[in-house]
């Protein structure tokens, strides 16, 4: 049996804790091998046990232990900072089909959660993005226009209105997309597992792939401790930690993205008579800074937030008091909240924001960079890849592919990445001047 420990965070002492499974042992044969258990591979798991083909997945530590597991839990149906146009202009055809997918996207996993009568603590109460400044008001509209010359429901809201949507007039406007929300990230993984289980799939964690290679018309995917598995169908599930645990695994696929440490942490309980005067909706909130504000309420009432510093000296005490000080500056009300969890993970990050869709080789597929909008987009496209990976029509999927072009110099890029936040904290001050 597997013996994984969690990182401390909310979501690990909040959620119902799930028997690990059994590591993998002994070779075996199969429809399809998923190799990594977040969104991404649980999505396709289960979209392979719709189309009658029997899984087998393999975790290297647990279920929701990497990204999945780990993160804000906000439910976002756009990309961070690619619009839709700019998708479409790259892409073409299979440009217009992710545009559709990403617009799609939260209601997508909304339904997917009552279909399958999935407990993850999800509120699909919307998600806002606030602008910062005046001037961010005009990127707002331009987000909300050229979502809604796509069909997708996002609405602009004025400074009364989103004053009302906040509880705080710290913002001057922003775009509101009803579709959105949150969810409990390592709920919803252990709760797709239980699904896909059920389903017939073999679940083992605590078993690292290690690599894998064509036989014939099968692939073969070999493990940490000697067995293999066979499937027809193969699909690459580890995203931002494709080169963390198994540095070796493809690192020229890892080295397509920029893996960034992304800080969550969680006040305590806020008492109701605060809880209903700040946010009173319970939308999901992240706002149009570089260096972003991003808040929602947990089951609990806790507001999950989080924030970034520079440099490595110290980092949790500076990070608590720079967030519980950007949470008094926007809602006085709340004062200073202590955090009574902090913890963090990787996002993987673009240069454009957009994300990477590699073809493997016939019948094995992956993707990369989720630039921050993992948990609608991933649960997507894991559903896409897995059709993919079947020999559906690509012209029917939202898989626009991507030359596997590794960054150059990509230690030095990832070394230097994270004062790159000094640059986007100058030009949040300059933004707010006009």
């Amino acid at each position: 049996m597997a013996d994984v420990q969690f990182p401390p965070s909310i979501w690990v002492d909040t959620t119902p804790a799930r028997p690990l499974s059994p590591s993998l042992e002994a070779d075996c044969e199969t429809d399809a091998v998923v190799i990594g258990g977040g969104f991404t591979g649980l999505s396709a798991a289960l979209e392979f046990l719709r189309a009658g083909q029997g899984v087998v997945l393999l975790e290297g530590k647990g279920i929701g232990w990497g990204a999945s597991g780990r993160n804000n839990g906000q439910v976002i149906p756009t990309l961070s900072a690619a619009e839709p146009d700019k998708i479409i202009t790259r892409h073409g055809a299979a440009g217009e089909r992710l545009v559709k997918l990403i617009g799609n996207s939260a209601s997508a996993l909304f339904d997917l959660i009552r279909e399958e009568g999935i407990n993850a603590e999800a509120e699909q109460t919307g998600w806002f993005q606030p602008a910062h400044s005046p001037g961010r008001v005009g990127l707002s509209r331009r987000r909300v226009e050229a979502w809604n010359k796509h069909g997708f429901p996002a609405r602009l809201l004025d400074w009364e209105e989103t004053r009302t949507l906040l509880g705080s007039d710290h913002w001057f406007g922003g775009m509101f997309n009803p579709t959105g929300g949150h969810i409990n990230p390592l709920a919803l993984t252990r709760e797709l597992a239980g699904v896909v289980a059920g389903r017939g799939a073999t679940i083992h964690e605590g078993t690292l792939a290690t690599g894998w290679r064509k036989d014939g018309d099968a692939w073969v995917v070999s493990t940490a401790n000697g067995a293999r598995v066979r499937a027809r169908h193969m699909i690459l599930a580890t995203n931002a930690y494709t080169g963390e645990l198994v540095p070796d695994l493809d690192a020229r696929l890892a080295h397509t993205i920029v893996p960034i440490v992304s800080w969550q942490m969680s006040t305590p309980p806020i008492p109701e008579d605060m809880r209903s005067a700040v946010i009173p909706g319970r939308q999901a909130v992240s706002d149009t800074r570089g260096d972003l504000r991003f808040f929602r309420y947990d089951a609990g009432n806790r507001l999950i937030t989080g924030g970034a510093v520079i440099g490595t000296r110290d980092v949790i005490r500076r990070l608590t008091a720079r967030v519980s000080e950007n949470l008094a500056e926007a809602f006085p009300a709340l004062g200073r909240q202590p955090m009574t969890h902090v913890w963090n993970g990787y996002v993987g990050m673009t240069p454009d924001y957009m994300p990477r869709i590699h073809r493997l080789g016939d019948g094995a597929w992956t993707w990369t960079g989720c630039n921050g909008r993992g948990v609608a987009l991933s649960v997507a496209l894991g559903r896409e890849l897995a059709r993919a990976a079947s020999g559906a029509r690509l012209d029917s999927l939202a898989l626009p592919e991507s030359k596997l072009r590794p960054l150059p110099l990509h230690g030095l890029v990832r070394r230097i990445a994270p004062s790159y936040l000094a640059w986007l904290r100058r030009k949040d001050l300059a933004e707010q001047k006009n």
